[in-house]
């Protein structure tokens, strides 16, 4: 059985290399740099691509005041030729707009354009400059916190603890019956026609697979069994990785939607399934997001 999303990375972290503040002075110098602003990331012209920025490049937009100082993030070296990736967070003054600059989108608009080291540098940076934001203050004495080790950590600046980045887990079910037809739901706050696959987030002391059992009790209120693995994917909205499932059910009859976090729910079959999106009644997840891609690979098996 072939796994959702199991690419083999492109980048090397250089973990090794986070600890000399001398040596990352240095790559800074000659990385392309990943701008992160104000949620949004610097992209080309036609917003297919991320656009890359220069050190120099940093220290004109700083100069100028387009953009504050803002922090600075190692993300590692390219597989292939050992070039720096760093993600620069810093956002445009609020005095000036509150509206984001030109030039610039979210990783939702532009995920599903992005080839596959883009798209790990952007969820990296994204993820980091999240995480980065959130957590200004020391979790156990409320000092200030400051970035360290090329913004793989946080230092408290009083007590000299170190925080490290959140990361949540959750699961994302594709839930299928004896006929091979799959379950879809729908929540209200989603697009009109939108149905995507069962998600939720792991509990304390719970499996992963007792949390695929719960969640999808919980939303679509039946039991599944042949619980397999697919694959995974980072998703930072705003911090969760999210860990893929399929899953059988013996009593697709007994399916309900909780009618709070699920709304509406659809068995549907291959046929089902096209004959919905093409006359626009059903719309798919985005295509850069993991639950197309476990839609996709049932589609097309």
């Amino acid at each position: 059985m072939s796994a959702v999303n199991g690419q083999v990375s492109k980048m090397d972290r250089a973990g090794h290399l986070r600890s000399n503040q001398a040596t990352l002075d240095e790559l800074w110098a000659k990385a392309k740099i990943v701008h992160c602003s104000d949620g949004r990331l610097a992209v080309s012209l036609n917003a297919t691509e991320l656009r890359f920025l220069k050190a120099t490049d940093v220290a004109e937009l700083i100069k100028s005041g387009e953009f504050n100082a803002g922090e600075k993030y190692f993300l590692g070296l390219d597989q292939l030729d050992s070039q720096p990736y760093f993600a620069w967070s810093s956002d445009h003054p609020k005095s000036q707009s509150d509206d984001a600059p030109a030039g610039y989108a979210t990783l939702r608009d532009i995920g599903g354009d992005l080839d596959e080291l883009q798209m790990e540098l952007a969820l990296h940076s994204v993820a980091l400059s999240n995480w980065h934001k959130t957590h200004p203050h020391c979790a156990r004495c409320g000092a200030q916190t400051s970035v360290a080790m090329g913004g793989a950590i946080r230092t408290c600046d009083t007590d000299k603890s170190e925080h490290y980045p959140r990361t949540d887990s959750a699961v994302i079910v594709l839930v299928r019956d004896a006929n091979d037809r799959i379950l879809l739901g729908r929540q209200a706050i989603w697009p009109e026609g939108r149905f995507s696959c069962f998600a939720g987030f792991l509990e304390p002391g719970e499996t992963f697979e007792q949390c695929v059992q719960r969640e999808v009790f919980e939303e679509s209120g039946i039991a599944v069994r042949e619980i397999n693995y697919l694959g995974s994917q980072p998703w930072p909205f705003p911090a969760s990785i999210m860990i893929s499932f399929e899953a059988i059910t013996d009593f697709p009859e007994a399916a309900r939607p909780d009618g709070e976090e699920i709304v509406q729910i659809k068995w549907l079959s291959r046929t089902e399934l096209n004959s919905q999106v093409a006359d626009g009644s059903l719309s798919m997840p985005p295509a850069m997001s993991v639950s197309r891609k476990m839609i996709d690979r049932w589609l097309h098996a």
